[in-house]
């Protein structure tokens, strides 16, 4: 299953991209998406380390360059996860930024 949303791409990698919520439900509203078809947490290959080692590098840098002073990292699953692809929430209430996102 896939389908096209227009969307403003914050970072890319070979491993995954990370865009502007199209719904945001807070001020900082990042949504961060494996490239490789994952349907859940559960399912992700904890030896992938390198759509890992992306995910937090673009957390960090996504952090760093919105001056979030404070935010968190959210992945849902099982009932919980209304969309079956793996994708991390980035979001914040509380940045330093100067252009809303």
């Amino acid at each position: 299953m896939s389908f096209l949303v227009p969307v403003a791409r914050l970072r890319e990698t070979s491993n995954l991209i990370a865009f502007q919520h199209p719904s945001p439900s807070y001020k900082f509203h990042v949504l961060i998406v494996p490239k490789r078809e994952v349907a859940s947490l559960a399912q992700l290959d904890p030896a992938d380390t390198a759509f890992l080692t992306d995910l937090y590098s673009t957390v960090q840098s996504l952090v760093d360059e919105f001056h979030l002073q404070a935010y968190r990292l959210i992945v849902n699953g099982g009932e919980y996860q209304d969309f079956p692809h793996l994708h991390f929430h980035l979001i914040s209430d509380f940045s330093g930024q100067k252009s809303k996102v």
